[in-house]
Formats: C-alpha cells, structure tokens, sequence
C-alpha cells in the first residue's frame, strides 16, 4: 500500500513539475502544438491530485490510538474517579483551569487528553509508529487550544485575505466588471477562515459541520468566480440562472451533511470533484489567454502550487514537536499563495475596466 501510495505521488510530482519545463519552451513555428500540449501536461497534474484523494479516502480506517484497549481501560478508570455521572463536571472542584473550562473542556474530555498522552508513550515505548486518535494526531494542547498551530494558520489566512481585499479596494474602481462579485468571493474566503479556526481551536460537531461546510463553500466560489469569468459578457438571466444553481446546490450540500451521521466520504468527493473542475477550467483559460493578458501567468502558478500543496495532505506524518502537522503547514503555505491570487484579479478587473470604458493608466497599460 505505501509502494502505490509512493508511486502515485512521484507520479504527481512529474506531472505538476511539467508545466514548468512547457513555460521554457519557446517554439514560435510551433504555437498551436505548444497550446495543447501545455493544456494536457497541466490538466494531469490536476487529474492525479484527484486520483490520489480518491484513493486516499478508500485508506480511512478506525484510529489505532481510540480503539486500543490501553486508551479505553485509562479512560473509563479517568472518568470513574473523576467526574460526575455526566462526564461534564469534576467530582472535586478546582481541577480545571479556568481557560479550559472558558473553552468548554469537560471533565470527559480531559481525561481523554491525558489518557491519549499516556497511550501515546506506550506506543513510542514499544517502537510502534505515533497513533491517531479519533482521526486526529496527539497535539500538545496550548491556552486551551486543541490545534495550536492550525488555528494560528488559519488566522494567517483570514488575516492575508482581509489585508489583500482592502488592497484590492484601494486599487480597483467600483465601477469595473467582476468587482462586486470577488468581494463576495472575499467574504466567502473570510467566513470560512474564520470557522476553520473556531474548529481548530476546539472540535465539535457544530465547529466540524461549519468548518468542513464553508471549507467547500471556498471551493464551490472559485468554480462560480471562474465560471462567471467566463460569460461576464453573456446575458444577465444567463449568469443569474447559473448563480441560483450553485447557491441551491451549496444549501442541498449544507443540509445533507447537516442531517444524521456526518458524511466525510461524500464531502470529500464533493471537494475533489468541484475543486478539481473549477482548477482545470482556470488552467484551460489562462491558456487561452495567455497572448492577450500578460498577468494570467498569476493564476496559472497560482492553481499549479495550491494544487501542488496537496501533497502535504497526501503525505501526512506525525506533529513536529506535537504541534506542527502536515495540515497545519498546508494552512501555512496557503497565505502566500492567497496574495499571488488576490493579484491576479486585481489586475483582471482593471483590464476589464479598461476594455469596457477604453480609459486606462499607466500600469493598465503595462498588463496588455
């Protein structure tokens, strides 16, 4: 199972690395057989990504660190002495610090804390591999943050976009095409940002729901954004039928997985599936538009690196330090790359301006 799981990401790698050496070639005899190939060599970096998600989700099992009969002996002995009949108080006041309980950290969950450090270092001891509980690597748990590192990352994120949309303000009149529509993209990315760090700081069923929902939310807008770029010039029933489609179709996706048990494997097919379309028709546009608008190259690197990041999720290992996790670096990596992103539109959107009322500055000038 490694060997195909190794195998796959070294397929990755060659062919996300491909677009790159295709940039390099300059063959002006040649143009037309430059253009498909480029689109073919970058839409299988994308078609692999997906292939390897799918997979990925067929390797979810139980985790080894919840399910051992060491964690559960030292849980239900934990819970038996300390807490009430409940699980939600202490039997003997002032055992909790009052960040915990601010966070909403109950007598059960504590003892779950220290029962998965206890079972973490009878793993290490006997030479077995670092284990998961509940889904989840053992993180050192920091002012009654459950993820530290991932909720500090997120923040970075919602951080970057918020700086980025005021940049784009200052520079983009209101009155130029796709304007009101990335402000909505802005504030989509915002409010999910914002969710992934209340889920990260600490996890429940509401906190999961709304993080694991606006988390595609994100990724259904960048296919609406790339969709709507496409046609801003098509009749207005045209993109208003399309929008009322994705916003009943996101409402359908919140509603399912708001119902009964939590559905990871349709979420995640669903994130594939969306994201994997939305960065196949970017990658096929700034193809097609890679003569007449000089800054597409933006948001070409822009979807080659975000899709490369992946692998990040791909390849996951055991915290560093008990803190940073593969996840927690892929939030990290994703706030450089939002500025590159925010880049592009703001130079699309005076382009546009430019070519709908034929007035442009110096710097529009430089972009065709």
């Amino acid at each position: 199972m490694v060997l195909i799981l190794k195998i796959l990401i070294l397929h990755f790698k060659w062919a996300v690395l491909a677009p790159s050496r295709f940039m390099l070639i300059t063959n002006p005899d040649k143009p037309c057989n430059q253009f498909w190939t480029g689109i073919m060599i970058s839409l299988r970096s994308v078609v692999v990504v997906a292939v390897l998600l799918l997979f990925l989700v067929r390797l979810i099992a139980a985790s080894a660190g919840d399910q051992s009969q060491f964690f559960q002996n030292c849980l239900r002995n934990c819970v038996l002495e300390n807490c009430t009949k409940s699980g939600l108080a202490f039997k003997r006041p002032g055992s909790q610090n009052s960040i915990n309980k601010l966070l909403l950290w109950t007598c059960y969950d504590e003892c779950g804390y220290d029962c998965m450090w206890k079972t973490t270092s009878a793993f290490l001891k006997r030479n077995w591999t670092t284990p998961q509980f509940y889904g989840k690597w053992p993180f050192v748990r920091l002012l009654g943050l459950q993820e530290p590192a991932s909720v500090f990352f997120s923040m970075t994120n919602f951080g970057t976009h918020y700086s980025m949309l005021k940049k784009f303000r200052r520079e983009v009149r209101p009155d130029s095409p796709m304007y009101t529509l990335w402000h909505a993209f802005s504030y989509i990315c915002l409010n999910a940002w914002i969710w992934s760090t209340v889920f990260h700081s600490r996890d429940f069923p509401i906190t999961e729901l709304f993080d694991y929902a606006f988390a595609y939310s994100m990724v259904l807008a960048s296919f609406y954004c790339m969709v709507m770029r496409m046609i801003h010039r098509r009749s207005k029933y045209l993109k208003a039928l399309f929008s009322l489609l994705c916003i009943v179709f996101f409402i359908n996706h919140f509603s399912y997985l708001s119902v009964g048990r939590f559905d990871y494997a349709y979420n995640m097919k669903a994130n594939i599936v969306t994201g994997m379309t939305g960065a196949v028709g970017w990658i096929f546009w700034c193809l097609l538009q890679r003569r007449k608008r000089r800054y597409v190259w933006k948001c070409f690197l822009f979807i080659v690196l975000a899709t490369s990041s992946l692998l990040l999720e791909v390849h996951d290992f055991p915290p560093i330090f008990w803190i940073l996790d593969a996840h927690s670096i892929w939030h990290l990596v994703t706030a450089p790359l939002t500025v590159l992103f925010y880049s592009f539109i703001i130079d699309d959107c005076r382009s546009l301006r430019q070519e709908l009322y034929g007035i442009a500055d110096d710097d529009t000038r430089k972009l065709l």
